[in-house]
């Protein structure tokens, strides 16, 4: 026993002796061939420009790992040498990616070897084949989500792409339990951490497409399986570790180019990316790499229950809402002998819809879903086999225009010739063209336009930002519509730019052509002193035609010191390709001049371009 002992004591002493001798020359091999300098070494450790974008100290052996590489490379090597127990608990089980690459770089053929059985359970779960990137689109009436998002999908073997996984990075935050003033200026100064996190596609699917609302458009990508397993191997690594989440830059969208650049290292997706990075952007930089080989459209349930109003009757287009409410039962529509067997599937076939979305939101308790989904679903399976649900797809986002905007313009006001020029950083006005992106809504960041005439030089408009969401209403939405605006423009009785904000909410209808809507303007502005007053807005929106725009609102305000004013304005989008757009727009306001007011009419034509 004591033999046992002592030869047990010998071998372990020798393969220390061993070990410490293969880490030293590996290391000094490491620094020969300037491994902590190459690109991919740096993917790996998240660094962009000199400092890494991974706020966690768990993610680093070397104290100053962060802005080190070389320490974390050597303190790296030093870790998979030194683990006395190799099992998932392991440097090497945790840091696949790096050691894979440590391995192949140095040639080394006596690395140390771990067990790690929950890596490889994982890994076998997910069978890594090819990625795809995935876009909801925007959400209508949530200002968070109206720039969309993105994230991964890993395919699988499987032919459903529905039990694949989905890699998402997202701020430890529920903006719709947290206020929403706190949650904007949270997320915008890193006041949140963003983890990723590995889920079934399903789920996410189920967040996105059925909750919120929102249709998703899947771009398969060229990854090779090699590419593809490289990075989940840095999933791997990535998981539970934590980093400052920015609304603008280090968002949901930028740290999927991290992912796709450790795939397939000689894409420099992020370099196209200074100040800002926006969801959709993502996508088209991605496009422009020329890794899309495939796109696909999933409707969201939104989608798919205004697709049944088209198709339902009139006079039984209350009926899927009542069988939701448990005011008819299931099978009095399948036994009423005056609905057409069509028509009786439309009905039930909306009603789930309804009842899942109804759910969704929390407006339906458990014990009531299960009950009237089963009556519902088995009474629509007596009516027999009917063809899939017709759903035409919509423009691809990806087909719209980029998000700069650049214009220049000449117009006349009062006599005068005007030269106008703008700039506008971020992202969609109603007056641009629709193509691609989801009718009715805006979202402007600091938007500028200065004009130039005879008289004088002048900022006719600078937004800070301008949301709004103009949602028509329908049989199963009840949308609100708003707006809101914080900045500078000309829009008042005033004769220079004058600060103000409004927020106002209304209704709007709509159909194939365009849509109409009504909105009420709270609105407050400093000039010499506070003022206050309200609006109230007429518009029209005509978008039926891919390369048309029309545009026509007329506001009637009311001061607070009795003065009214009358504002008009109209334009015509002409969409010359999908980024290049020519606008000609016509503004009627009531300005004071010396103590009266006057009429002030301007004439433009625009051309804008997109990038």
């Amino acid at each position: 026993m004591i033999k046992f002992f002592i030869f047990s004591i010998f071998i372990l002493f020798n393969t220390q002796l061993l070990y410490a001798k293969s880490v030293q020359n590996y290391k000094k091999q490491a620094q020969q061939l300037q491994l902590s300098q190459k690109h991919y070494w740096h993917l790996l450790l998240h660094i962009n420009a000199n400092v890494s974008e991974i706020d966690d100290p768990n993610f680093f052996f070397a104290k100053d790992g962060a802005t080190n590489p070389d320490a974390e490379l050597q303190a790296t090597l030093d870790a998979f040498f030194s683990d006395e127990v190799k099992d998932d608990n392991s440097s090497i089980c945790k840091f696949p990616a790096r050691y894979f690459w440590l391995k192949e770089q140095l040639g080394a053929t006596d690395f140390p070897k771990a067990t790690c059985k929950e890596y490889e359970k994982i890994f076998n779960r997910v069978d890594p084949k090819s990625a795809t990137l995935v876009f909801p689109a925007a959400h209508i009436n949530s200002p968070a989500s109206m720039f969309g998002h993105t994230f991964i999908r890993i395919n699988s073997s499987y032919h459903s792409k529905l039990l694949s996984y989905a890699v998402n990075y997202a701020a430890n935050a529920d903006a719709n339990k947290e206020n929403g003033v706190v949650f904007a200026i949270k997320g915008l100064v890193g006041g949140y951490y963003g983890r990723y996190s590995l889920l079934p596609y399903y789920e996410k699917l189920k967040e996105y497409r059925d909750s919120e609302q929102r249709d998703i458009w899947e771009y398969d990508l060229n990854l090779t399986q090699e590419e593809t397993v490289a990075m989940f191997r840095h999933i791997w690594e990535l998981n539970g570790t934590n980093s400052f989440y920015y609304f603008f830059t280090e968002n949901c969208s930028y740290n999927m180019l991290w992912l796709l650049e450790t795939a397939r290292p000689t894409l420099h997706l992020r370099d196209k990316f200074f100040y800002q990075v926006i969801p959709l952007e993502t996508v088209h930089v991605v496009k422009e790499a020329g890794i899309i080989s495939a796109k696909h459209y999933r409707p969201s349930k939104r989608t798919k229950l205004l697709k049944y109003e088209t198709l339902l009757d009139e006079k039984f287009n209350t009926l899927p809402i009542e069988l939701v409410e448990g005011k008819i039962k299931a099978n009095q529509i399948e036994s009423n002998a005056s609905i057409t067997i069509q028509q009786k599937r439309y009905i039930l076939e909306s009603g789930v819809e309804y009842l899942e979305y109804q759910y969704s939101r929390g407006k339906i308790t458990k014990d009531d879903y299960l009950e009237r989904f089963h009556e519902m679903t088995t009474e629509r399976a007596k009516l027999g086999i009917a063809k899939p649900l017709d759903i035409k797809t919509p423009p691809n986002p990806i087909d719209g225009h980029r998000s700069f905007r650049a214009q220049l313009g000449f117009g006349a006001k009062e006599g005068d010739a005007i030269t106008y020029l703008g700039l506008r950083p971020a992202y969609h006005d109603l007056e641009d063209s629709e193509y691609g992106f989801l009718r009715g809504t805006q979202i402007e960041f600091l938007n500028l336009l200065a004009s130039t005439s005879k008289k004088e030089t002048k900022i006719e408009e600078a937004t800070i930002i301008s949301i709004v969401s103009i949602a028509q209403r329908s049989l199963f939405f009840k949308n609100f519509s708003w707006r809101t605006k914080i900045g500078w423009d000309n829009d008042y009785l005033t004769q220079k730019p004058t600060f103000g904000l409004s927020v106002g909410a209304g209704f709007s209808w709509g159909n194939e052509l365009g849509f109409v809507y009504v909105l009420a303007d709270p609105i407050a502005y400093q000039n010499s002193k506070f003022h206050a007053g309200i609006g109230g807005s007429i518009g029209a929106n005509i978008d039926k035609y891919k390369d048309f725009t029309t545009n026509i609102e007329l506001t009637q305000r009311i001061y607070d010191d009795s003065q009214k004013q009358l504002l008009i304005e109209a334009s015509q989008g002409f969409r010359l390709s999908q980024n290049k757009q020519i606008m000609l727009k016509y503004d009627y306001k009531d300005k004071m001049v010396a103590q009266y007011k006057e009429d002030e009419q301007t004439f433009r034509v625009m051309l804008k371009y997109y990038f």
